[in-house]
């Protein structure tokens, strides 16, 4: 089948290494073309080292590469992907899958990326999003992984599973779009934090209860979004929070380590080098849950470091002296 992945980042190269290895017609996308230059010089991409490039995967920053394919892969950053579905809409083929593969809330409209998507190309076009605990850097380099293809729509849910699908990636389905695309967005803030505990010296009991009482937190706005409870005990919830909150691939935890450790904020997320998701997802969450008239103190304790500018020690000390609670919210009801 005819592919094309929008976005030339680590995610994306390592999904369109997957297509290739399915058997695909693969175009990976540039947003400039020096960075597709560099992929087609070295043979390999800098996010992606040691990770070779076959020389069957076609590169370029021509947009009209996605003319004639079923399937269009969008990898930009969460902040460029309306902007490139609006570029894209004059070049789609009607009827092509747009699969959102980027992980985060649309910062002006509080809006999941799959409906920035819709709301630019209409209806005619099925959107996809495909979430789950992979890192590039391992999904490159074949590492088994499991992953949820989420839509409205249940063949164009299928038909990314089938697309995807191979003995080292495994694709599940779900209708849950809005869990899915919350879960994976959500997480990173917590991530964010589990970093920042990591750098103030804390240990294992704290991240243990950090994570824990995060994605009840992230339960809870996503439930009176629409999304479904057992979803955020799925890949896109537990597991992805996992996955982030542990590993040193992720951006999200390596810059709150950084801000743990006493580096500025803005200085933290500058030397990631990289698109800290989880810094605009705390100020678009926060958004989320006073609209949705929902408490979610970690997220609120996040925002105060990432945008009030407090101390980090001071804010856990905070959320652990809040009044007393029950775990489970019902209780005795």
């Amino acid at each position: 089948m005819k592919t094309a992945v929008m976005g030339s980042g680590g995610w994306g190269t390592a999904l369109a290494l997957d297509l290739l290895e399915n058997g695909h017609d693969v175009t990976l996308w540039s947003y400039q073309e020096e960075e597709s230059k560099v992929l087609r010089e070295t043979g390999e991409n800098p996010m992606l080292k040691g990770v070779p490039l076959p020389e069957t995967l076609a590169l370029t920053s021509d947009l009209s590469c996605v003319k004639g394919c079923k399937v269009v892969v969008l990898a930009t950053p969460s902040f460029a992907v309306r902007s490139t579905a609006r570029s894209l809409k004059a070049v789609l083929d009607p009827g092509t899958v747009v699969v959102s593969v980027s992980k985060g809330i649309e910062k002006d409209t509080s809006l999941t990326l799959t409906d920035a998507i819709g709301a630019e190309l209409g209806p005619d076009y099925p959107v996809v999003a495909l979430c789950g605990p992979s890192h590039a850097e391992e999904v490159g380099r074949r590492i088994p992984t499991a992953v949820v293809s989420a839509s409205k729509d249940q063949k164009a849910a299928e038909m990314v599973q089938d697309l995807f699908m191979n003995e080292r990636f495994r694709v599940y389905t779900s209708p849950d779009i809005v869990g899915v695309e919350l879960g994976a967005a959500l997480k990173n803030i917590i991530a964010l934090c589990a970093g920042c505990c990591d750098g103030m010296g804390f240990g294992d009991n704290t991240k243990a209860a950090l994570m824990t009482r995060g994605l009840t937190e992230i339960a809870r706005l996503g439930v009176a979004m629409g999304g479904r409870r057992e979803t955020f005990a799925g890949l896109t919830g537990v597991g992805d929070l996992i996955v982030t909150c542990t590993s040193m691939h992720s951006r999200n935890r390596r810059c709150g380590i950084l801000i743990g450790q006493g580096v500025p904020v803005q200085e933290a997320v500058k030397q990631i080098g990289a698109v800290v998701e989880g810094y605009y997802a705390t100020a678009t969450g926060k958004a989320l849950a006073e609209k949705m008239g929902v408490e979610m103190p970690i997220t609120e304790a996040a925002y105060a470091v990432l945008y009030e500018g407090k101390d980090p020690r001071k804010v856990l000390t905070e959320l652990m002296t809040r009044a007393k609670k029950h775990e489970i919210e019902d209780s005795w009801l």
